[in-house]
């Protein structure tokens, strides 16, 4: 099983294309999003700075990809100069293009770039991206193995002779973006702070969380896994909490009430149904669990989505 795949698929993070900029010399362009959105921008040419408030400024390259987990407001622009008098309310003039592209700054195009935006299911509290820091950069220079490349390289020749459902190809290029520069960041010595991310570089926790998604209903507990994964229980333990941040039954538990959130949300099983799914012996006991973790009973938090008219981009029991 790919652990990846499968908590991206249960949180259906998906991507869009947010602007595509083509821009001059002197310009500055303020970013924000009315939801928290994570922002993504690659440079498919020339050179830009990033600069999110309180944090240093950053210089992107062509080729570059910076990734913004936490959806921050942000400026972007020419030089140093045009950046950091950029804000909510100063921002250059800009025009649209007859090819849809936003305008901006003086003089013939310097730079070009692809703006992008990801959204995910906030039912669900096992995510990837809100794990990550505030800002992720994958270098071009530094991108050895060269996938994120190729692909902006393929969203470049996308944009040069555009033809049909370009919108559903460029939406579907940045969505595998997004997973190449996962991959990166995993990858690299940044990944190393506790989060439960630490299952993809730790052999032992990564099998013993691909069991535990296997087959989510079985009577998990430490003793067995460990036995599953071939170590002693005290090392599983020991080695879960130090790469994760989080104790073994914390994640399992999580894990199942994201599932029943899901089913939940999205299906009209029973309360008995869904609890048996997920590892529980009684819809009474699969109720006190997820009142637990969700400061609201099954039922009310079913009749909560069910009110709502977009029910899919936000979590009500945060309200």
């Amino acid at each position: 099983m790919d652990i990846l795949t499968e908590v991206l698929a249960l949180s259906d993070v998906r991507g869009a294309v947010g602007a595509r900029i083509e821009a001059g010399r002197d310009w500055g362009w303020w970013w924000t999003s009315e939801t928290p959105r994570v922002s993504m921008h690659a440079v498919l040419g020339g050179t830009l700075w990033l600069r999110i408030p309180g944090r240093q400024m950053l210089e992107l390259m062509p080729g570059d990809v910076v990734l913004l987990p936490a959806g921050a407001d942000h400026a972007l622009g020419s030089d140093p100069a045009a950046v950091a008098r950029t804000g909510p309310t100063a921002s250059s003039t800009c025009q649209l293009t007859d090819n849809d592209a936003i305008s901006i700054g003086a003089g013939p195009v310097q730079a070009r770039v692809l703006c992008a935006e990801y959204d995910h299911d906030h039912a669900v509290s096992t995510q990837v991206l809100t794990m990550l820091p505030d800002i992720v950069h994958l270098r071009a220079v530094a991108d050895t193995d060269s996938l994120a490349q190729d692909t902006v390289r393929l969203i470049v020749r996308e944009l040069a002779t555009p033809r049909e459902a370009a919108g559903v190809v460029l939406d579907r290029l940045v969505d595998v973006l997004l997973i190449q520069v996962l991959r990166a960041w995993l990858a690299s010595d940044e990944a190393s702070q506790p989060s439960w991310l630490g299952v993809f570089r730790d052999d032992i926790v990564g099998a013993a969380v691909t069991r535990i998604h296997e087959a989510p209903a079985e009577p998990w507990t430490a003793a067995v896994l460990a036995r599953e994964v071939g170590v002693s229980r005290a090392t599983l333990v020991r080695r879960f909490t130090a790469v994760t941040g989080e104790s073994l039954g914390s994640y399992l538990t999580r894990w199942r009430m994201d599932l029943a959130a899901r089913r939940l949300r999205d299906t009209n099983d029973s309360l008995d149904t869904i609890a048996a799914s997920v590892g529980y012996s009684s819809a009474y006991a699969f109720g006190r669990a997820f009142r637990r973790a969700r400061s609201q009973s099954p039922g009310r938090f079913r009749a909560a989505y069910r009110a709502m008219p977009t029910s899919a981009s936000s979590d009500p029991s945060a309200s």
